[in-house]
């Protein structure tokens, strides 16, 4: 981990990248989980301009819908899943009344790909977007870690996002390029997966890419605000 986990880190190293949301979110491994992650996400945004968080779900939750109305009234804007972490498949028809309690209301942060596990590969993601195609999914890691040609293969060319937490030190510049292309400038966000990347070492990864401005704009935060539909102002 480059980072200490805490508020404090997070935001100092966010000022070192000259950074100023970040996108905060946590992942319940038990139901009995959900409403305290739920609740600390509202309180740390609440106490951080900075903050817009996401909130956590879990797959066994037996009032899903009810957890949903909830976080929209706490003011959280999105929902993150780890189907690795959480041990679902990510296709799994369990996940019917979550996806559809989302579909069309928050979008959906969700790790993707792994060549070690089938939880949440860029095959199973499709299967979800073809069942839920108003669905707003965010499939991290360039949507499949460690699987980018089946990522590219299975997701590119999909209505979905795809972000460069935990890919950047992995890829190549030209194959970043690639992946930027394949998904579309209008669909790629950054992030840093903090605390296990530095925030002004993915910036500076980001920056190798040699990426026309406005294509870097969008990338760093233009996209982001259309899909949240939010401003930022650039101080």
């Amino acid at each position: 981990m480059k980072g200490d986990d805490t508020i404090s880190g997070l935001l100092a190293t966010g000022r070192q990248a000259g950074i100023h949301k970040f996108l905060v979110n946590s992942v319940a491994t038990s139901p009995a989980q959900v409403y305290r992650i739920n609740d600390f996400i509202a309180q740390a945004v609440s106490e951080n301009s900075e903050f817009i968080g996401f909130a956590a779900l879990h797959q066994d939750m037996p009032d899903v819908e009810r957890e949903v109305d909830r976080v929209e009234k706490l003011g959280l804007r999105g929902v993150k899943l780890h189907p690795d972490i959480q041990r679902f498949q990510v296709d799994d028809r369990r996940l019917d009344k979550l996806y559809a309690s989302l579909e069309g209301r928050l979008p959906l942060l969700v790790h993707t790909g792994d060549y070690r596990y089938d939880f949440s590969g860029p095959a199973r993601i499709a299967a979800v977007l073809d069942r839920f195609p108003k669905l707003d999914v965010i499939c991290a890691h360039f949507g499949g870690y460690t699987e980018w040609d089946i990522a590219a293969h299975y997701l590119a060319g999909r209505r979905l996002w795809v972000d460069t937490s935990s890919s950047l030190a992995f890829l190549s510049p030209e194959r970043a390029r690639c992946l930027i292309d394949a998904f579309g400038s209008d669909r790629v966000l950054f992030g840093t997966d903090y605390p296990m990347w530095d925030a002004p070492e993915e910036l500076a990864r980001l920056d190798k890419l040699n990426l026309p401005e406005e294509v870097r704009e969008k990338i760093l935060y233009k996209n982001i605000c259309a899909l949240l539909d939010m401003t930022i102002n650039m101080i």
